[in-house]
């Protein structure tokens, strides 16, 4: 491992962890790098002035009874993040629906697993993840669906490709509209149409029952509803399935057969299948798959939902959702209700679904929240069509946000900011995909007058008279009493619980284990799984075969012109090496090696008729909102699609937010927003100018038409563009101040310029400007504001503009080794390596987290075929 570190902050992964084993993705290892006091929020404000937290609380609780009085309890709501420990979750949730009466509390995990939350409940009667992540270990064959997991979930994938590489080979099938660097690690790819899978897998359906393939003692004992389950699969014969999928009949068979024939099958899926206005069926259509075959609640086989965000799993064990109670108890069942409300000696309970996500902020839009807390989230940002969120916020009466940093878009609304902890500050527990509960242990002490969430929570709870039901001290307590809770009245009727640690003590709390529930009696150090005695949590103990609907419908569809242009579906995500919105990601210069700027990803069919090219900028649009990004020209996505991630904000992008585009359309289910479907116009950005730059300190970007900023070592490095002519030499005179600097200059004629600005031996700023996209050795140059020039040595940055510049590696594949595509290249065409673990072998790429081995397989089929492949956010290296 290559860990990280930055002042003296050096992160391993823990060795005895039984979910990474100890390996850490590049996300993991450079945080590091994040833990810095620069754009931390340092104090409460009320108003921009600072106050002491006791004047904040105060003025919340007064502003929260105001509204509550005024127009009842349902005027308040909390917008949350899976980036909170359960014992905020805990907190927040005991305040909110026991104390203000409203269930008015969502968490941004709705964006991406509400569905697989409906999908359980609708088929186990609870959200139950039925398998681990040894069944992955243990699976002959692997389905993944709507899961880039080589890239989101590299540790788990990591584990994955040591299996394989142990001598044993899972079959791995992709199901993906994208080709992703997860496809070229698989066996094989199928590549369907957006919003397909769930005519795929009721056409699984139908075919494992028309030759035969059901487990009919686990059918005839353990479920109920298949006959109208397989009615409404009827019509899903080979034909139809590839009509709506667009995959070949054989292509199918072929799919159905190895299905059918293989006895341990896990199927994971994540956002590819949650974003979507059909996301619940979509999730009931491959459980269905399982029931049917009985392959669920034995080793190596079952349906299996990735989340996306640290704690969303927390988030919902804790009742973090609108639509929940704590411990997995639900609203609307009246006893769960008078059991929670007794257990917490509340004066109230909500009684009925609060509002979820979208629906929360449109009632923000319209008038009927007045007052509103966001807590460790950037709604602005990641959910759908932001720039109505933006107006929903300016007009709300009340806003509170709870937030580590000082700046972001949804700070910009906001009445009263709390300064909050960071991950390193915070101390509480977490719980993973596979219902491992871990704890999370301060090791800094937190910046300025920064607090705990539940703290914060707890403060404001005081306020309004609530101080017996809030005095916590330390997490210990809350974690107490949320364990307690779990086991009362439980004895199995529910699948939550974690009574086993209702009685801890600090120090048992300070040297918990990882543990996995449920966990009634002891801790289990090995995971558990849930129905294996074929008995489900439903009224009368049977699964739910659910009848899917195989055709989504309620989402946009394309068509040849959109206002006169191209029009396009969008399908949004991420990148390999950035998290959410970047706000703490975006601190680390090693992470944005890969993607430095936002990216548009569209089939050369597409590009072809609108004359965009590779390194282009493009504009992307709808009656929403537009936004800019970098044109990368592939076959890894289909026709009729482009692909953008989510992660761009505006500390790091002047027009990157790929959510102004998007749709504010939810499954009727779960309420979760289809994020993949809006229809967008794609035309290109002509600019007259197109730059470059490497700067210690940050650029003057007021007079840009575009800008990407990100972080490199010694300070930052910039692409930018401007719509109308100018003198190269007064656009970098706009852009940094150099006047007493020495300098270096290149210039050809008013066409291409170069500037390179040093203090003594330090480079302060270095420019490349052209009438196109700049050609230069973008990662070298990064590099060098922390390398000192002589006199003789400064005319190798003036080298470096020019293409494959020698001491240029190439757009960096490998960030933990540091490895470029040149370098690849190189290893590849000297015969050094055939496959990944041969180029791991020769060059040290792909042997750390692993996150770039896909990377490293399209570069060898690129290499060996001459195909073009370009999985990568680099479009102009």
């Amino acid at each position: 491992m290559t860990p990280c570190s930055q002042k003296g902050i050096t992160v391993h992964g823990d060795e005895k962890h039984p979910a990474n084993r100890g390996n850490l993705c590049l996300k993991g290892q450079t945080l590091g790098e994040t833990m810095t006091p620069d754009g931390r929020l340092l104090y409460p404000d009320v108003y921009g002035e600072r106050c002491s937290w006791d004047t904040a609380a105060q003025h919340i609780a007064d502003k929260f009874a105001q509204s509550i009085e005024q127009h009842g309890a349902d005027s308040v709501a909390f917008y949350v993040s899976g980036q909170l420990l359960t014992e905020d979750y805990y907190v927040v949730n005991k305040f909110v629906k026991g104390y203000l009466g409203t269930a008015n509390i969502d968490t941004n995990s709705r964006l991406c697993m509400a569905s697989s939350v409906a999908g359980h409940k609708r088929a186990f009667g609870s959200d139950t993840v039925p398998g681990c992540y040894e069944d992955l270990e243990l699976a002959e064959l692997i389905v993944l669906v709507g899961s880039n997991l080589a890239w989101c979930h590299p540790v788990l994938f990591n584990r994955l490709e040591q299996v394989r590489q142990s001598g044993r080979k899972p079959f791995i099938i992709n199901i993906d509209p994208r080709r992703t660097a997860t496809s070229e690690l698989s066996d094989q790819h199928l590549q369907i149409r957006p919003d397909s899978d769930t005519a795929l897998f009721t056409g699984l359906l139908r075919w494992l029952a028309m030759n035969n393939y059901a487990d009919r003692s686990f059918i005839r004992d353990g479920t109920s509803g298949l006959n109208d389950a397989l009615a409404v699969a009827g019509p899903m014969n080979l034909r139809t399935v590839s009509t709506i999928t667009g995959a070949d009949e054989n292509t199918l068979q072929a799919f159905y057969q190895r299905f059918a024939d293989v006895h341990n099958v896990v199927t994971v899926y994540s956002q590819g299948v949650n974003q979507s206005v059909g996301g619940t069926d979509k999730v009931n259509a491959i459980i269905n798959c399982h029931l049917y075959t009985g392959r669920i609640g034995k080793p190596g086989c079952g349906p299996f939902s990735i989340t996306g965000q640290p704690n969303a799993m927390g988030g919902r064990e804790s009742g973090g959702l609108a639509n929940t109670l704590t411990c997995h108890m639900e609203l609307h069942d009246p006893s769960h209700r008078q059991l929670v409300q007794n257990y917490w000696q509340s004066p109230t309970i909500a009684d009925k679904p609060g509002l979820t996500a979208v629906d929360l902020f449109n009632a923000v839009h319209g008038g009927r929240i007045k007052a509103l807390w966001i807590m460790a989230t950037n709604p602005l940002v990641s959910l759908p069509d932001s720039n109505f969120v933006a107006e929903a916020l300016a007009q709300c009466e009340f806003v509170v946000q709870s937030d580590v940093v000082a700046d972001n878009e949804t700070s910009d609304y906001a009445h009263v900011r709390l300064p909050a902890q960071a991950w390193g500050e915070k101390d509480g527990t977490v719980t993973n995909s596979e219902r491992c509960i871990s704890r999370q242990r301060r090791f800094m002490p937190p910046p300025g007058e920064a607090k705990p969430d539940w703290w914060a929570v707890s403060a404001v709870a005081k306020k309004l008279g609530h101080e017996s039901a809030f005095t916590y001290q330390s997490p210990d307590e809350i974690f107490s009493e949320y364990a307690m809770l779990s086991g009362l009245e439980n004895n199995g009727s529910r699948d939550f619980d974690i009574s086993a640690c209702a009685s801890i003590n600090q120090s048992e709390y300070d040297h918990l284990r990882p543990f996995y529930w449920p966990a009634r009696k002891t801790l289990h150090e090995t995971p558990v799984r849930f129905f294996a005695d074929a008995k489900f949590f439903t009224a009368d103990s049977r699964a739910r075969f659910v009848a899917t609907d195989p055709v989504v419908t309620g989402t946009a569809q394309t068509s040849d012109l959109f206002a006169g242009k191209l029009s396009l579906k969008l399908n949004t995500g991420r990148t390999r090496d950035q998290w959410h919105t970047m706000t703490r990601s975006g601190l680390a210069a090693t992470l944005a090696n890969h993607a430095a700027e936002p990216f548009v990803h569209i089939h050369p069919h597409d590009a072809s008729h609108i004359s965009l090219q590779t390194a282009d900028l493009a504009r992307i649009s709808n009656g929403r909102g537009h936004c800019d990004a970098r044109v990368v020209v592939t076959d890894t996505i289909v026709p009729g699609a482009v692909y953008i991630p989510m992660h761009w904000c505006k500390p790091f992008a002047s027009g990157g937010k790929v959510n102004a585009l998007t749709e504010r359309v939810t499954d009727p289910v779960s309420r979760q927003p289809a994020l993949k479907c809006a229809i967008v116009a794609v035309e290109k950005l002509p600019m007259a100018h197109y730059g470059f730059a490497v700067s210690t300190q940050p650029l003057n970007t007021t007079q840009l038409d575009y800008f990407a900023k990100a972080k490199c070592e010694g300070g930052w490095r910039y692409e930018f563009a401007v719509r109308e002519p100018t003198a190269p030499r007064q656009l970098v005179s706009s852009l940094f101040d150099d006047e007493g600097l020495d300098h270096i200059t290149y210039c050809d004629g008013d066409v291409r310029y170069s500037r390179f600005s040093f203090s003594d031996t330090a480079l302060c700023s270095g420019f490349v400007i052209d009438r196109k996209p700049v050609v230069a050795s973008r990662n070298w140059l990064a590099t060098q504001l922390t390398v000192c020039h002589d006199k003789l040595t400064r005319n190798n940055l003036l080298a470096a503009i020019k293409p494959q510049h020698n001491a240029d590696k190439g757009e960096l594949i490998c960030n933990c080794m540091e490895v470029g595509c040149r370098q690849l290249e190189a290893a590849i065409n000297a015969g050094r390596g055939n496959t990944v673990q041969e180029i791991g072998i020769a060059t040290g790429a792909g042997t750390n987290c692993g996150s770039c081995r896909g990377d490293i397989a399209a570069i060898l089929k690129r290499c060996h075929t001459g195909t073009s492949i370009n999985l990568h956010a680099s479009a102009v290296n």
